[in-house]
């Protein structure tokens, strides 16, 4: 027999996302390799599901531990099911090491589909996100996390990533203050869930609503930004605000530049401005 990983996405939080695919996985699989696997029996329970494989616990701490096993698993012969708390394994959760270290023995791997909070929160935004890109989690230090928004200042693309609540209203204070408040957004909470709730607005008005404090799991939408061609010399007191801020001159103006000033023109033109 040839073995196999088979990555499967869980419900968000209504088990009734739960695929066919997946009850027949949780039920047939050798071995269970679980985020929480406390969760993945209330999960299986709550389908009425029983696992009759091992089940072992696979988080962030043991993921490396866990290797070796789950690759010797494999390559016996035996179906390994990889899931996590909820969601897609490997999008911010514990996976692509796994994955990786399969693809390196030439063993096989594959996915069963499903719930995923990042398409989800897309579709709910209300934004266009024919592009998008992904970001999972913000920095915490707010120095590194405004870097990181800097980054995104220029970016055409939709940015979504997660945000923990504690944390949510922070980012987009800080959001306001590189992105501008009138850069619109969506914040989605508890996805799929009782309580699912989709905030849209400018980024000024999400950082009020969350001032006052926001509760379970969060996914942010944040629209990509309107390129439009700029003159060189209407970009330099950005550039210097962020060489003031501890940002090397050149790691700046790539931050700074868009399409229709590159870089090193940019460059050029701060240093010109310096000396006049």
């Amino acid at each position: 027999m040839t073995g196999r990983l088979v990555l499967a996405a869980t419900p968000m939080g209504d088990v009734g996302d739960a695929s066919p695919r997946l009850r027949t996985a949780l039920e047939t699989a050798d071995v269970v390799a679980a985020e929480d696997t406390r969760r993945t029996k209330a999960l299986a329970s709550a389908l009425d599901v029983t696992i009759t494989g091992k089940v072992v616990s696979f988080y962030d701490q043991v993921e490396m531990a866990r290797l070796p096993a789950l690759v010797a698993d494999v390559a016996e012969g035996k179906t390994v099911l990889l899931v996590t708390d909820a969601g897609m394994p490997s999008v911010s959760d514990p996976g692509y090491r796994l994955v990786s270290a399969c693809v390196a023995e030439d063993l096989a791997v594959t996915c069963l589909p499903g719930p995923s909070a990042v398409t989800t929160a897309l579709a709910l935004s209300g934004l266009p996100v024919e592009r998008f890109c992904f970001d999972g989690f913000p920095p915490r230090k707010q120095g590194q996390r405004k870097t990181w928004l800097r980054e995104l200042v220029n970016e055409p693309r939709a940015c979504v990533f997660f945000e923990a609540p504690h944390r949510l209203a922070d980012c987009l204070a800080d959001a306001v203050e590189v992105l501008g408040g009138t850069r619109r957004a969506a914040v989605c909470r508890e996805l799929t869930k009782t309580y699912e709730e989709v905030r849209r607005g400018t980024l000024s008005e999400l950082a009020e609503w969350a001032a006052e404090g926001v509760r379970g799991e969060i996914t942010v939408v944040v629209e990509g930004a309107t390129i439009v061609a700029s003159d060189p010399a209407d970009l330099v007191d950005e550039v210097e605000r962020l060489v003031a801020d501890g940002t090397r001159l050149k790691d700046a103006c790539a931050l700074v530049a868009t399409p229709g000033v590159s870089k090193r023109e940019l460059y050029e033109t701060v240093l010109a401005s310096r000396k006049e």
